[in-house]
């Protein structure tokens, strides 16, 4: 049932991703400020699903819930607790919502941190980092489901990637993602004064 809570938890994120890309450019272009002001809520909300979602995958690989197919494929109940954590990122369906994870920090890092800059202006932005984060959401629900069911559960798992079993690569992935997501603020921002232009 807990899968199934992170699967809604995602659903919920998307949703907020696509209020949080398309409101407040309706609100830009109306003036309508109470639709611009949603900007800033959409994005903690979403923030909070998708936080929610990886949490809840990280229990399944701690747990060592097989029921979880991406849970069988890349962790095992011998792993070190520090492995199976590192095993949430260790495929493509965990990276790509560690990426959607890191999208929203840093989307929250730009609404708390802009306060200063117009209102308007600050809903382009986060317009634009909304609709980025409503693409990687919607691909990694609809094409990459990270709490697919594998039923019936295994009993174990198959393993993580052995070039992966490294120290140095449990933080190499969440510190790659930072500074790759990092320029999604850039993009953003660009996008924006295109839109004001």
């Amino acid at each position: 049932m807990i899968p199934e809570l992170g699967q809604f938890a995602l659903a919920l994120a998307l949703l907020l991703a696509v209020i949080q890309g398309v409101v407040p450019l309706v609100g830009t272009y109306s003036g309508n400020a109470r639709l611009v002001a949603l900007a800033r809520p959409a994005t903690a909300g979403q923030f909070v699903f998708v936080a929610i979602a990886f949490g809840i995958l990280a229990a399944a690989f701690l747990r060592n819930d097989f029921s979880v197919a991406y849970v069988a494929t890349n962790s095992n109940s011998l792993l070190p607790w520090e492995f199976r954590l590192a095993a949430v990122w260790g495929g493509h369906e965990g990276s790509l919502l560690l990426w959607a994870l890191i999208l929203n920090i840093w989307s929250i890092a730009v609404a708390a941190l802009s306060g200063g800059l117009p209102q308007v202006f600050m809903a382009s932005v986060m317009s634009v980092l909304g609709l980025v984060s409503a693409g990687f959401l919607s691909f990694t629900m609809f094409t990459s489901n990270p709490f697919a069911r594998h039923l019936p559960a295994l009993i174990e798992g198959r393993d993580l990637n052995p070039l992966l079993q490294d120290i140095g690569l449990i933080g190499h992935p969440p510190m790659l993602y930072m500074g790759y997501v990092g320029f999604a603020v850039a993009f953003a921002f660009s996008i924006a004064a295109l839109l004001e232009a």
